[in-house]
């Protein structure tokens, strides 16, 4: 087994929730546009530029640490099972779980969070 096989076990999963996610992202934006959620409403959207900026930041702190705790020889990788592809001394399969994390997140948030979110409308007496 190689370490893209054991990644592609985590990275498939997240592949299929964020469709997921992204399909109801839009549904529910062609609620929301259409009128067909309450007055007053917010739907939960799936903001692929934030998880976008989220992954640079995160992939970035991932190449810094990682590069510094494989040098000073806190953990290693065996050479049979990965790529040869390296950024610093970190192998390129190093870069997955960051990945999958700062996709996942989000989309599972689109997806659990409620459809709508109603908000209360102050009513006066007379």
């Amino acid at each position: 087994m190689t370490y893209w096989t054991l990644n592609a076990i985590f990275l498939i999963p997240v592949a299929i929730i964020a469709i997921v996610a992204e399909v109801v992202s839009r549904r529910r934006a062609g609620a929301a546009a259409t009128g067909s959620l309450a007055a007053h409403t917010t739907a939960a959207r799936l903001s692929w530029r934030a998880v976008g900026l989220s992954a640079v930041i995160l992939l970035i702190l991932t190449a810094v640490f990682d590069n510094l705790m494989i040098q000073l020889g806190f953990f290693g990788y065996n050479p049979d099972w990965i790529s040869g592809v390296f950024v610093g001394v970190a192998p390129l399969e190093d870069f997955a779980y960051p990945l999958a994390a700062v996709v996942l997140l989000p989309a599972l948030w689109t997806i659990f969070t409620p459809s709508a979110t109603t908000v209360p409308v102050e009513r006066t007496r007379p």
